[in-house]
């Protein structure tokens, strides 16, 4: 916007300075060569009252001499009773003009070498027609006009360059404001929830942001609302929690009593987790993504073998046939262990969930160059419409599944650069394919991971 401002002002700034300085210059230049000829004129007027007295050559030329310090003027005679002319001084036009301007008696101006000159017809008394000559040379005649058009010049330039340089004021005051509220807005949307813009500069702008401050204020509010109301639900689950905890202490000893202390203890975890992070002064907005370190990372392999020894035990209980693969060396990726945990358990639990007891499913893990990528599939009746289960995975949840599930999953994947897609299984049934990014970098549509993928040796277990 500012080099914009500046480009039109410069644009019409030099339409006025070349409309005004070119006639102007024109001006200067004839009022220069009228000044020269009106000069000539009064020279030429000088010697007039003598032509009108006397003839005599030798008056003549002494009047010539006292009117023309500059050998400039010359006077051109008639012939005495048909006799030769008589020229006074150094004469310069030709005899052709000097003729024409006495027949038609009236002065003239022609070309002669280095300049022009005024041919200026005088009556004599004896009613004869004389020609004054006077000569005027052609610097006289352009004499100030380079200073004019110098000093023209300069005036325009200083013009455009005064009328650049307030535009470039105005353009940053203009601009200054807009940088601020696109500089806002963007630290809003990267989470910097304390982003705030002054309210300055042009009155559209200033509207805009108070309007953008406003909507800050109220997006801090909302979000604090919604981090008590999350507060506030995961701890209404704790009472139920602490039944299901006494509970669990009469189970006695044995496998399932243990996983089921385990799953309660996990859940408390998780609980307080939430709360905790609900009730931070600074919410976590933006996703952690493939770069947030080492640290925040987890070994692929290791997580799914430890959720596939908890739900091997509901699965055995439920006479579901299940097979293990790509999980014997380490994988690792850049989520944390309990986001992939979660997600597993989400997409184990759907299987659980919404297919009938016994049937079979299996989970893969491939590992690519740039990718890791976790197949779980079942034998179940499958998905007709993926699109749809995708829509209640991403907060329109119905028919009795409030989507939170693949909510989970598909975040996880989103969070490294990756994605989920549903689709048919070699089973039969679903299959679901969580793609994570090792890069950051999102995979190339319709390439798929079957060129890359490198196979593993599978495993059985039921």
């Amino acid at each position: 916007m500012r080099w914009a401002l500046v480009k039109v002002c410069l644009a019409v700034t030099v339409m006025v300075v070349v409309a005004f300085a070119v006639p102007l210059g024109l001006v200067v230049k004839e009022m220069a060569r009228d000044r020269a000829f009106s000069n000539a004129e009064r020279q030429a007027a000088a010697v007039a009252p003598a032509l009108s007295i006397t003839t005599d050559r030798e008056q003549l030329e002494r009047v010539v001499a006292s009117a023309d310090s500059d050998g400039r003027m010359a006077v051109h005679l008639p012939g005495a009773g048909g006799g030769a002319p008589v020229d006074i001084g150094r004469h310069r036009s030709a005899a052709a003009d000097i003729a024409t301007v006495r027949r038609l008696g009236r002065a003239s101006t022609t070309q002669v070498p280095g300049g022009s000159a005024l041919l200026q017809p005088v009556a004599l008394n004896s009613g004869a027609i004389a020609v004054v000559e006077v000569y005027v040379p052609e610097a006289e005649v352009s004499n100030g006009v380079g200073t004019a058009w110098a000093v023209l010049a300069g005036v325009g330039a200083a013009l455009i360059v005064g009328s650049v340089a307030v535009a470039d004021r105005l353009g940053v005051r203009m601009v200054r404001p807009a940088r601020r509220l696109a500089e806002g807005a963007h630290e809003l949307g990267e989470g910097r929830l304390g982003a705030r813009v002054p309210e300055e500069g042009p009155p559209e702008l200033r509207r805009a942001a108070v309007a953008f401050n406003s909507m800050a204020d109220q997006v801090v509010q909302l979000l604090a609302n919604e981090r008590e109301l999350a507060a506030d639900l995961s701890h209404r689950l704790r009472t139920p929690l602490t039944v299901l905890r006494l509970n669990t202490a009469s189970l006695g000893d044995g496998p399932a009593a243990e996983q089921t202390r385990a799953a309660v203890a996990q859940l408390e975890r998780e609980v307080d987790t939430i709360i905790r992070t609900a009730r931070e002064a600074k919410p976590r907005t933006a996703a952690a993504g493939p770069g947030a370190g080492a640290g925040a990372g987890c070994d692929a392999a290791e997580v799914v073998r430890e959720r596939m020894g908890f739900w091997s035990a509901l699965a055995e209980d439920e006479g579901r046939t299940w097979r293990l693969a790509g999980v014997e060396r380490p994988v690792r990726i850049p989520v944390a262990r309990a986001d992939l945990a979660a997600a597993l358990d989400a997409l184990l639990g759907n299987v659980f969930r919404h297919t009938a007891e016994g049937t079979a499913f299996a989970v893969d893990v491939h590992t690519a160059e740039d990718a890791v990528i976790v197949l779980v599939s079942d034998a179940g009746p499958g998905i007709p419409d993926p699109a749809a289960a995708m829509l209640r995975g991403r907060g329109s949840g119905n028919d009795g599944s409030t989507g939170l599930g693949l909510d989970i999953v598909r975040r996880l994947a989103e969070s490294t650069g990756g994605d989920v897609r549903i689709g048919s299984s070699v089973l039969g049934g679903t299959e679901i394919r969580l793609w994570l990014q090792l890069d950051g970098r999102r995979p190339v549509r319709g390439t798929g991971h079957r060129g890359t993928v490198r196979g593993r040796r599978r495993t059985t277990a039921r």
